[in-house]
């Protein structure tokens, strides 16, 4: 008989460990409610830099940074990098002001409509983030990342109807699962 209660106590105690174990995997996961919570940006190799698509300190200046001019550097993909990390430290007035900037070098790269988007949201600046992620839809509206950031933001602030138009073109436009189970996940959160 002992030995029975100790094999029940050192499986409860185990499946206690297991559990914490998993929570504490996931628990970012859940506490960033869910993708889309790291931007993915994809720059077309096409794209160049123009003398004229240089930062001042006047561009600087609009959105409060603290980083000097001559630190932001004029290649897509080291700003794109940049952002990346500023977004990822939830530096996220420096990242949408890069993530701006890169709209200059590629105005129709959808994934950067994407991340200045989510970015804006983030800041509070919700109406603006509406207009970015419809701008990016317009130039490719079959790109099912942007409707999931679409739709997460409408879910956010309460438009639970524009919220499940987006999540339900998420679900059924794109060939990504996991963004699918995203926006099937979001959808069966709504009232």
């Amino acid at each position: 008989m002992a030995r029975n209660n100790k094999f029940w106590t050192m499986l409860a105690v185990f499946q206690l460990v297991f559990g914490l174990v998993v929570f504490a995997v996931t628990r970012q996961y859940y506490l960033d409610d869910g993708p889309p919570t790291t931007p993915t940006v994809n720059l077309n190799n096409d794209t160049a830099t123009t003398p004229n698509n240089t930062v001042t300190e006047a561009d600087l200046a609009i959105f409060n940074l603290s980083v000097p001019a001559q630190e932001i550097p004029d290649d897509p993909v080291q700003i794109s990098r940049q952002a990346n990390e500023f977004f990822a430290t939830a530096q996220y007035e420096q990242a949408a002001a890069l993530y701006e900037r890169l709209l200059g070098f590629g105005p129709d790269n959808v994934d950067t409509y994407n991340n200045l988007g989510i970015t804006l949201h983030y800041l509070g600046r919700s109406d603006e983030a509406l207009q970015r992620l419809n701008e990016g839809i317009v130039v490719d509206p079959n790109h099912q990342r942007i409707w999931l950031t679409l739709g997460f933001v409408n879910k956010e602030l309460g438009n639970t109807d524009d919220a499940r138009a987006a999540l339900t073109t998420a679900m059924q436009i794109g060939a990504d699962d996991s963004i699918r189970k995203s926006a099937e996940e979001m959808l069966q959160d709504l009232p």
